[in-house]
């Protein structure tokens, strides 16, 4: 049997050595002259390796040979990566081994980022100085109304004052914050110092303010028909997007503008000794100075007799008046007349007219503010006997 298939293999190796030569050319021929897109067969070709193709072979194919061939083209393929080294020249180019130098292209270099040197704390009060500078001098006719009542013929200022304690009270049903009531008003007094409006548009005045202030100010402002549903549905949900646009345009909507709230805030923590500013609003005494500073602002708010001053100066002498009532000694120190900007002197007049506001709001037909102030969570401040001393100067 073995005898048998040698001389088989004997005899085919015999015929094709003669004529490989005269096949191989007809081969080279044939390929040649092959169409484009024509059948090229069904020959498995196997790829070359380090570029020689692999020799034919004439030894039959079996499982153990192919599992060969496969062990050794990959020992050559790893023997093949490891000559192929990685380096890095002095002059920063990538080489390949076996490959030309790729050089390096260096990108433009970026700007850095200029880091500014964190701020001294002496800098900081003197920015902050500056800040509340720049708030006081702003002019008039861009941040605060000026007297205008004479130019509103069918507006006066018990109408005004019904306004804003029913706005105080729109303001407490929405739970919205203190800076939209301020602001608020604020653009109420803007809007009737430019605009001659009637009785009969001074809600719908009251409630597009509303609108804008709680657009700037909150996260989550009130729908305007909540608004016309809390005015009795006087007005239409048209009427109020019409008046906020016309209050934009008359006010060039320039709505950052200073308010006394925003004086209130730093004025009040100035006015505390250092050792209750560590515990602000958690101590009975600093809870109950801050509650009257706000009732006092907000009775002065009401009043139209308040609009001819400033806001930091309804701020400042809202704290002077609240400590002359709490009997607060001294009643003006060296630091909130540096934080304030304001002698005592130049306070005594605002401060009287806070103080008479005080001692007629008991007997007042408008009562929001005083009962918002006289709950126990708002210390009962309203209960408290006013300043005998500035009303005594009165």
């Amino acid at each position: 049997m073995d005898s048998r298939q040698i001389v088989q293999q004997q005899n085919r190796e015999a015929a094709a050595v003669p004529g490989g030569v005269k096949k191989q050319k007809n081969m080279e021929a044939e390929r040649k002259n092959r169409r484009a897109l024509g059948d090229i067969g069904n020959k498995v070709t196997i790829p070359d390796i380090d570029g020689k193709p692999i020799p034919q072979i004439c030894r039959p194919v079996t499982r153990s040979f192919c599992a060969q061939l496969l062990a050794n083209a990959q020992a050559a393929a790893a023997e093949n990566n490891k000559k192929n080294s990685i380096a890095v020249n002095a002059n920063g180019s990538i080489v390949v081994d076996g490959a030309m130098p790729k050089p390096v292209v260096k990108k433009p270099a970026q700007k850095k980022a200029i880091t500014k040197p964190k701020p001294k704390p002496e800098e900081v009060i003197d920015i902050s100085s500056d800040t509340e500078e720049v708030k006081k001098e702003k002019p008039v006719n861009e941040s605060r109304a000026h007297d205008y009542m004479d130019s509103q013929p069918e507006i006066n200022e018990k109408m005004r004052a019904i306004l804003v304690d029913w706005l105080i009270q729109v303001h407490h049903k929405f739970e919205l914050s203190p800076e939209t009531l301020y602001l608020t008003i604020n653009i109420v007094d803007r809007y009737l110092a430019v605009k001659t409006t009637s009785r009969r548009e001074l809600q719908l005045l009251g409630i597009s303010s509303m609108l804008i202030a709680s657009k700037y100010e909150e996260i989550w402002a009130p729908e305007v028909n909540d608004l016309v549903c809390i005015s009795d549905r006087a007005y239409t949900n048209e009427q109020v997007l019409r008046m906020e646009k016309r209050i934009l345009g008359e006010l060039e909507w320039n709505l950052t503008v200073p308010t006394p709230y925003m004086f209130l805030v730093r004025f009040i923590k100035a006015s505390l000794p250092d050792s209750c500013a560590s515990i602000f609003r958690l101590g009975y005494e600093p809870y109950k100075v801050e509650n009257m500073v706000y009732f006092l602002a907000e009775l002065g708010m009401m009043n139209y007799a308040i609009v001819m001053h400033c806001p930091s100066m309804i701020a400042a002498s809202a704290v002077y008046a609240a400590r002359c009532t709490l009997n607060k000694v001294p009643v003006w120190t060296e630091t909130l007349k540096i934080h304030t900007g304001y002698s005592e002197p130049q306070l005594m007049e605002c401060a009287k007219l806070l103080v008479s506001f005080h001692s007629m709001a008991a007997d007042h037909k408008l009562k929001v503010i005083y009962k918002k102030y006289s709950s126990p969570e708002r210390g009962a401040v309203a209960l408290l006997p006013p300043a005998k001393s500035l009303l005594a100067a009165s």
